[in-house]
């Protein structure tokens, strides 16, 4: 518990000793401890360099403990102010690190690392340091790490990074594969689930992608891409995979279900033929008897539905999804 202020748990375990006891000798210590007087004496220096024990004056081998409000608040401060110079120190080395990418060369725009052990700590290292949004496709071969040994993925959500993950149907169908679903939508993940997931792939903050490479019988190899075009289509097909995902939820009875995506009524699909046909809004609205916010509304609510930003791509996802057929069709 007190390891964050520089105490290993023999040294806690020491200290605990004396804040029971108030004042002991070495022997007493080393018992407690189970350790040889010689090894508790030098546990107790320690303790002494860090203010929370001092030398009794009843004998040089007595041993009494410092206030623990007083002492652990000291050290406290201390700490406070070397994470402070922490982190001042990077923030110049990130902004240093901003100013050498406002001029990329082509070498720099995407990295290798290979070996299982590398390529797992980069995982990790990517999630640590993502600051908003997470994105990831799940194969059902894991290259490195499994979803129980992801140990970023809960710290960065604690921190209020969002994450949208893309699971192939096999991968839920895994070992332990449902447990680490519902723990995902438990800590309030947004999950999708597809038969087929084209390749694994994590994207962070949309300034940072990794990708396996190779196979699963080769040794673990992954390429790490930074802002470029790659990482541009690496990202757009994410968001593809997404849009085509089913979207998954936990109920109140901690059972996860499929939600059936939402599909355009009547009244959408004629506002939807009017528009590809070329009508204004208002001409439209006025030809269905709408009001003009209400037919804006529907055409938001349909862009939503199909994932997209612009009415260009609403009007493709419509002829796409069978939502109105094409001419001559």
């Amino acid at each position: 518990m007190l390891g964050a202020i520089g105490l290993d748990d023999v040294q806690e375990t020491a200290y605990r000793t004396l804040v029971a006891l108030g004042a002991a000798d070495v022997d007493e210590v080393a018992l407690r401890l189970g350790v040889p007087a010689r090894d508790a004496g030098r546990v107790l220096r320690r303790l002494e360099g860090h203010g929370l024990v001092a030398r009794s004056p009843a004998g040089p081998d007595r041993w009494v403990v410092a206030p623990p409000a007083a002492a652990l608040s000291a050290l406290l401060t201390s700490r406070r102010h070397e994470l402070a110079r922490a982190e001042r120190a990077a923030a110049a080395l990130a902004a240093e690190f901003r100013a050498e990418e406002g001029r990329p060369s082509v070498h720099d725009a995407v990295e290798v690392v290979a070996g299982a052990s590398a390529v797992a700590q980069r995982f990790l290292q990517l999630q640590f340091g993502a600051r908003s949004e997470v994105c990831a496709l799940v194969t059902h071969r894991p290259v490195a790490i499994t979803g129980g040994e992801n140990t970023a993925e809960e710290e960065a959500v604690g921190r209020g990074v969002a994450y949208r993950v893309v699971l192939e149907r096999e991968a839920v169908a895994a070992p332990d594969g449902m447990d680490e679903l519902v723990a995902a939508l438990d800590r309030g993940e947004q999950v999708r689930v597809t038969d087929r997931v084209p390749t694994t792939l994590v994207v962070a903050d949309r300034e940072l992608a990794m990708v396996p490479l190779g196979d699963a019988r080769t040794e673990p190899a992954a390429l790490v891409v930074h802002v470029s075009g790659l990482l541009e289509a690496l990202t757009g097909l994410f968001e593809n995979v997404w849009r085509q995902a089913m979207p998954l939820r936990l109920d109140d009875a901690g059972t996860v279900t499929e939600q059936v995506p939402e599909q355009p009524d009547g009244t959408d699909l004629r506002i939807l033929s009017l528009l590809l046909a070329g009508l204004t809004d208002t001409t439209a609205a006025r030809q269905l008897g709408l009001g003009l916010r209400t037919v804006q509304r529907r055409v938001k609510r349909l862009m939503e539905i199909a994932g997209v930003t612009t009415r260009l791509q609403l009007g493709w996802q419509a002829y796409e999804r069978g939502w109105v057929a094409r001419d001559g069709a």
